[in-house]
């Protein structure tokens, strides 16, 4: 049973909660399939984190959103656990995640590229960083070009500095200095 506290809790301790319950080498896996599409939320067979102790949890949000029209937000939650629950075997899975539709699937995943220094996820940001719609997209995916980012994502980054949005062109800046650092090199 999820003690009281582990429900109003942060996203950290929700997902190390599900960890808890699932174990690490069930939950990473299960996170992933969910983030790209091979497994949907409440499939049968699948965990379910949305009842414990015969009560709705809120250990990943309310169930009842993460069906219909808001099915976007299982996706959300699966990348949103990665943050704290982690295998280097899965960085492919959240790169795909770069491409979903939602938005904030898409934010979500830059934000688990950056913890985790996911390399593979240098050439997708470098297309989000000037191009998504989304601003917290285009702004995440800078911070990712600035942990993981090679000199060949610089130019998007140099585009970035005249983004419209001043959020995008301080994490553009910030990630420059970044990467130069990293890099040990002008870029």
């Amino acid at each position: 049973m999820t003690p009281d506290e582990v429900l109003d809790a942060t996203p950290a301790d929700r997902a190390t909660a599900a960890a808890d319950a699932l174990g690490d080498d069930a939950l990473v896996p299960w996170c992933a399939d969910l983030l790209t599409g091979r497994s949907a939320w409440g499939e049968p067979g699948s965990p379910d984190l949305g009842w414990v102790g015969g009560r709705a949890s809120r250990t990943w949000g309310a169930p009842d959103r993460l069906v219909g029209e808001r099915d976007y937000w299982a996706r959300v939650w699966a990348a949103r656990t990665l943050l704290y629950v982690w295998d280097d075997r899965y960085g492919g899975d959240v790169v795909a995640g770069l491409g979903d539709p939602a938005w904030r699937v898409r934010e979500m995943c830059a934000k688990v590229a950056a913890r985790w220094g996911v390399g593979e996820a240098g050439e997708a940001c470098a297309r989000l960083v000037t191009d998504d719609d989304t601003t917290r997209v285009r702004a995440a995916a800078a911070r990712v070009l600035g942990a993981v980012g090679e000199a060949e994502h610089a130019p998007a980054l140099h585009e970035a500095r005249a983004d419209a949005e001043e959020s995008v062109r301080v994490a553009a800046e910030r990630a420059l200095v970044r990467m130069r650092r990293r890099l040990d090199r002008d870029v």
